[in-house]
């Protein structure tokens, strides 16, 4: 069995202690970091605030609004906040009260006097955008922090600079990409990405995450669950974006959810050995993490889409094809591009590869999307496991898709009803390959 490596992208706070790893490992493809951890958000500045793990309420703007129900089934409405007690807060615990505030308020703050706007980085310490035709004005130093005052203009553009370096507001709730990368908007309005960040469980024993949210301008009709939101929007990710903030259709709503160094384990449903000893088997507790925190944080905030999908690639695949089996009725649409579905072969083959399961579960309710790329000539089981082998010339986990959809057809799943397949010949197992066919399983997700 021939193992494709998965893409691994952990966020900055683990890029240290993760690629360091991945590289003993051979598999530093896809680990990158994640710029857009919140300065000051270190270690400890999660567990210094409860509402990490299932807030979410709604901020100012967009669907829900101003003291909209929070998420994970907290309830209740948004805190009203003067200027005098956010600084009080600030002072007493900065990165605690910055991560508490992007939950409920997100950041910028609007308050009477205005947009409040928070620099951690004493060489940030002017703002400068729209509002002041990008000359850059003093933010007013405090203790550990410099602030001030924008207008709140919907859609009005940002960025903290010391006159020469600009840099986007890391704490900025929403943001856009334009040639310069990353830019802050100070007021939500229209089509925007926004993001929250420190997402957990306090009963899961994963890694906290930011998720990031690609909001329609108008009410959304479906929304799409992606893994390794590092990779999805950012043009400037480390290996390539897959660019959805412009494939998407204008109605549908993405929700990123960051992977973290802990991506083999949070993506596989169960333990296999690819040649470095025992290894993942933690999907079920991600599963839960989407189905529990991330799902009830974006219906409170946004509202709840008529039409739910799931989407990732390599391991991502794998694990959208596990958490549409963990809960049938829970989901529309599962895409799976290039997903490693021979996963529990690799080594001792315990019959619990995601193509075994399906085959034993039968026809879903929800519609299937299956890819790979390779030049899959014969596809064989070489080592008598049960599980199809890409040979020399395959590649890309060509040949265990092409079983998996084979099985599902004899099973009673019908192609091009509740079940897709496409191949796209010679093409690799990078996110550029990747971002080039998206549109598929968006185009067939956005049908429903």
């Amino acid at each position: 069995m021939i193992l494709r490596l998965p893409s691994l992208a952990p966020p900055a706070r683990f890029v240290s202690l993760g690629c360091a790893s991945l590289l003993a490992l051979g598999l530093l493809a896809g680990c990158g970091d994640d710029d857009s951890i919140p300065t000051g958000a270190g270690p400890g500045a999660g567990g210094a605030s409860s509402s990490t793990s299932t807030s979410g309420a709604g901020g100012d703007g967009g669907a829900g609004g101003e003291g909209a129900a929070g998420g994970g089934g907290a309830g209740g409405g948004v805190e009203a906040l003067d200027l005098d007690t956010l600084l009080s807060r600030l002072r007493a615990d900065r990165d605690g009260t910055l991560l508490d505030v992007s939950y409920t308020h997100g950041w910028p703050v609007l308050l009477p006097e205005g947009r409040v706007v928070v620099s951690t980085d004493p060489a940030l310490e002017l703002v400068a955008g729209d509002h002041d035709g990008w000359v850059g004005t003093a933010l007013t130093s405090d203790q550990g922090f410099a602030w001030g005052l924008l207008p709140d203009v919907p859609g009005a553009r940002y960025k903290l600079t010391d006159g020469v370096i600009y840099e986007p507001d890391p704490w900025a709730r929403a943001y856009a990409y334009d040639e310069f990368g990353e830019i802050s908007l100070a007021s939500p309005s229209g089509r925007r990405l926004e993001r929250y960040f420190e997402v957990e469980s306090p009963t899961l024993p994963l890694l906290p995450r930011t998720v990031r949210v690609l909001v329609p301008a108008v009410t959304p009709t479906h929304v799409l669950y992606a893994h390794d939101g590092q990779n999805l929007f950012d043009p400037g990710a480390f290996f390539g974006g897959w660019a959805l903030d412009q494939s998407a259709p204008a109605s549908m709503m993405v929700v990123g959810i960051d992977n973290t160094a802990a991506r083999m384990s949070d993506y596989t449903h169960v333990a296999d050995d690819y040649g470095a000893g025992l290894v993942g088997g933690d999907a079920d507790e991600y599963a839960e993490l989407v189905e529990s925190v991330i799902r009830p944080l974006i219906d409170a905030r946004y509202g709840e889409a008529p039409k739910r999908g799931v989407l990732g690639s390599s391991l991502g695949g794998l694990v959208s094809l596990h958490i549409g089996l963990s809960n049938p009725t829970g989901w529309d649409f599962v895409g799976s591009l290039s997903g490693t579905l021979g996963w529990g072969s690799f080594g001792v083959h315990t019959g619990e590869t995601i193509i075994e399961r399906y085959d034993a579960a039968g026809v879903q309710p929800f519609v299937v999307y299956l890819d790979s790329g390779g030049n899959g000539t014969t596809c064989a089981d070489s080592d008598g496991d049960g599980i199809h082998d890409d040979d020399g010339e395959a590649d890309d986990n060509y040949c265990e898709n092409i079983q998996m959809r084979d099985m599902m057809e004899a099973d009673g799943w019908t192609y091009g009803t509740d079940l897709f397949h496409w191949h796209e010949p010679g093409a690799p197992h990078d996110e550029a390959a990747w971002r080039a066919r998206a549109f598929r399983p968006l185009d067939v997700f956005s049908a429903l």
